[in-house]
């Protein structure tokens, strides 16, 4: 097999922060024309600085960058695409009250005046992607699977011949994937684009990708082609170790009702549900974006003002008529959140760890040494890489921030612990980590509620499983007989509602 040269080539990258952060050491790559290049690596890794040197925005303190061989320097993002590299963030950034084709010819001479030509190349470029929106169409009212394909779109029309997608679907639900990967294909295989794909979904890695490169604590330890790998060596390159994979959790439930929710509704799009939740039990809610999976946490944490019905955690109501509802009477009976947004919900990113744990129990006594000591023993028991307990969570990777939010409700308090994707967007050491301490506390006696996009996570953390459809339970199943196939149908509304649960 001819190997074909590389389009792009990074050689020896080191980037060092003016703070002192050594964020890459040594890190190389390879791009080429027509494949698929996936890049993995932990929360931490050095991925987002090496796709920032890619795409202009952060320049490397050594190595070089080759263009077709010969040497070339990016001062800003501009200089990369007009080199033909153009980088797509997992946040897309797209004008929501302007249309489509507005934000496809943003920037272009002349875009507020355009004309026939330029609509024609529009249109030429939607085809190429298969006609996934409509021009016209507001970019507010369309569909997040649809503005990651304008914000594709709008690559092809400056005339990438590099994109850099950076985790395309991880907000996607599984068919705006599969349309994500055919594309994507496409491009590479039919049009020779070549494709940095970062990801990390081990399996779609390993479905849709040519060849794979590894970054572990700022180097580069791992570019194979991708025929030549599986799960456990990608988890064992991107960990450092071997990763056991996830299997089902023993049953451990207890006799005593810890949450029970009866009738629960919200004008925020959620029908009356009803359901109990024992000591000892994780309850996994399955459904697709905008099942109502998120809205039924808030509305079960006191955030949801418009919430009605009746929420009671041992007994004693938090929601219903004569009670005062909000998350902090949520908090004081119990009632703990694991926000999906992380960033703007689930900690404070200048205060530091120590801070951020002792969130819930800080009062107007401040006492440094407790806090520090509660810190310290959180650190350890989730593995929260870390110099110390007084660096700030805004410096931490993802995977470790998220440890950070779900040590702060770590306390003999919470009765009831409500997680909202606590794994979505981290490594799979973190996600492991993360994973085994919710198992922990299970079998410690706390009841959970578990919302994930991950079906095969799913199955083997909950003791029963929820499947939410427009904002109804359209199913109660129970995951030992039950598949990601059968959870994907109910989901999607190809499968009928079962066990007597009303659609």
């Amino acid at each position: 097999m001819v190997t074909v040269p590389p389009l792009l080539a990074l050689r020896h990258i080191a980037k060092r922060y003016p703070n002192g952060t050594q964020a890459l050491v040594d890190a190389s790559l390879e791009i080429r024309a027509g494949e698929v290049h996936g890049l993995l690596g932990a929360n931490g890794a050095g991925k987002s600085t090496l796709i920032g040197i890619l795409s202009g925005a952060t320049t490397a303190t050594e190595g070089a960058i080759l263009w077709r061989g010969a040497p070339v320097r990016w001062r800003r993002p501009a200089d990369a695409r007009r080199g033909g590299v153009s980088t797509l963030y997992q946040h897309i950034p797209l004008v929501p009250t302007l249309s489509a084709l507005d934000n496809l010819l943003l920037g272009a001479p002349g875009w507020q005046r355009r004309d026939g030509q330029q609509r024609a190349r529009a249109e030429a470029v939607v085809a190429q992607l298969g006609n996934p929106f409509p021009l016209d169409a507001l970019v507010a009212d369309l569909p997040i699977g649809a503005r990651q394909m304008v914000s594709l779109a709008q690559a092809l029309l400056d005339g990438a011949q590099v994109l850099v997608m950076d985790e395309p679907t991880a907000s996607l639900a599984a068919q705006d994937r599969q349309a994500v990967y055919d594309v994507v294909r496409r491009l590479a295989h039919q049009e020779g684009k070549a494709i940095v794909f970062v990801s990390h979904f081990l399996d779609e890695i390993l479905t849709l990708t040519d060849r794979v490169t590894i970054l572990r604590d700022g180097r580069d330890v791992l570019h194979r082609r991708t025929e030549d790998l599986d799960e456990a060596a990608l988890a064992a390159a991107i960990s450092g170790r071997a990763v056991a994979r996830l299997t089902r959790r023993a049953r451990r439930i207890g006799e005593t009702v810890r949450l029970a929710v009866r009738d629960l509704a919200s004008p925020a799009g959620l029908a009356p549900i009803s359901f109990d939740l024992r000591a000892g039990e994780i309850l996994g809610l399955a459904g697709m974006l905008g099942a109502g999976r998120s809205e039924l946490l808030h509305a079960l944490f006191g955030a949801d003002p418009c919430a009605r019905g009746a929420v009671l955690v041992d007994g004693m109501p938090v929601l219903g008529p004569g009670v005062v509802t909000n998350t902090g009477s949520a908090v004081a009976a119990g009632l703990a959140l694991v926000p999906e947004d992380r960033k703007r919900q689930g900690f404070v990113a200048g205060f530091s760890v120590a801070e951020n744990i002792a969130l819930p129990r800080r009062g107007w006594l401040i006492d440094h040494a407790t806090e520090r000591q509660q810190a310290e023993a959180a650190i350890a028991a989730l593995a929260i890489k870390t110099e110390d307990a007084q660096r700030p969570v805004g410096t931490l990777s993802g995977g470790n921030a998220q440890k950070v939010v779900l040590a702060k409700w770590l306390t003999d308090q919470t009765r009831v612990l409500l997680l909202d994707e606590p794994t979505a967007g981290i490594d799979i050491g973190a996600r492991v980590d993360i994973l085994e301490q919710v198992r922990r506390l299970a079998d410690e006696g706390q009841a959970i509620v578990l919302v994930s996009s991950d079906f095969a996570e799913l199955l083997a953390l909950s003791d029963r499983i929820l499947v939410l459809r427009e904002g109804a339970v359209v199913a109660d199943v129970d995951p030992a007989t039950s598949s990601e196939i059968d959870l994907t149908l109910l989901a999607s509304g190809s499968a009928p509602a079962c066990d007597g649960v009303p659609a």
